[in-house]
């Protein structure tokens, strides 16, 4: 993609993470942590602290229903007074008036009747995480997921200091507390490592894994300029195709000028980890890059 500027990770098999560009520097992960907030939930539910089918405490949907975005909870990417307070560069709203601007109590369908991405939802796993640990988000991840796979670079962005030292100079006065799910920071490097590890088996049971890639939802075929020919989503997980490459599971970013894609390839002769950031807003452009370094490294 000429003109764009990518900084891409990957990871072949067991071989150790090789790098393009800025690869080993921080970078906002956006929504590529609501892949992260899953793998805690998960870990909770095999320590028997959370439990994926039973109805959220005076809620009428579960946490599988929120990590799979079909819990009807509706989301702040649809307010035009969000999307003109971000570019202002305004503080984050306290959680009670985002709940409020987005009538959070009032469901866009019946949970389990259908789909809808939000973000919102995520911010309920994040406190269903918090509550069972008894720890703020930080902590919490640090323990259940950072710490276990050796992430120590990686970090949860509380305020605009965490931004301080991101890679984009644009992102550096940016208060992440609008990511109200929470924004992790880390490296391309770290993101590879920390899909890898999850799909492989590291972090949680083969039951586990199962569970995040099972119950996928279709979410339909090609988009116009992007790779994917094929669209779903499991627990915390995006779930597609991505043509000759086939699978590709992970999870998309996007934030103010950059974006991200965190995807694992399956079913190449060598399956392969890759982790691209860019900046821009196109999406397609890091999902393209990600898809030719897969098949670059099949040769």
């Amino acid at each position: 993609m000429e003109g764009r500027s990518f900084h891409s990770a990957w990871r072949v098999g067991g071989a150790p993470v090789r790098g393009a560009g800025a690869a080993f520097a921080l970078f906002p992960w956006w929504s590529f942590s609501k892949t992260v907030l899953a793998v805690a939930a998960l870990r909770l539910v095999e320590l028997g602290r959370l439990q994926l089918d039973a109805l959220r405490p005076g809620r009428p949907y579960t946490l599988r229903q929120l990590l799979t975005h079909r819990a009807g909870v509706p989301n702040y990417g649809r307010l035009a007074a969000y999307h003109q307070a971000v570019a202002e560069g305004q503080d984050a709203w306290s959680r009670e008036r985002l709940l409020e601007a987005v009538d959070a109590d009032r469901l866009d369908f019946a949970p389990g009747a259908g789909w809808a991405y939000s973000n919102v939802g995520y911010l309920f796993v994040r406190e269903a995480v918090e509550e069972a640990c008894g720890l703020p988000l930080a902590e919490a991840l640090r323990a259940l997921v950072l710490d276990p796979l050796g992430l120590d670079q990686v970090r949860l962005a509380t305020g605009r200091a965490d931004f301080a030292q991101v890679f984009w100079p644009h992102l550096r006065r940016y208060d992440p507390r609008w990511v109200y799910h929470g924004c992790l920071v880390g490296s391309p490097a770290d993101a590879v490592r920390l899909l890898h590890g999850v799909l492989h088996g590291e972090l949680l049971s083969q039951a586990s894994v199962a569970g995040m890639l099972a119950r996928v939802t279709p979410l339909g075929g090609a988009l116009p300029g992007r790779p994917v020919t094929e669209q779903g989503y499991g627990m915390g997980v995006m779930i597609g195709r991505m043509g000759e490459a086939g699978r590709a599971i992970g999870h998309n970013g996007s934030g103010p000028g950059s974006v991200n894609a965190v995807c694992h390839f399956p079913d190449l002769p060598r399956p392969v980890t890759v982790a691209v950031f860019g900046d821009g807003e196109d999406e397609g452009a890091v999902e393209y890059e990600a898809q030719a370094i897969a098949l670059r490294e099949q040769g």
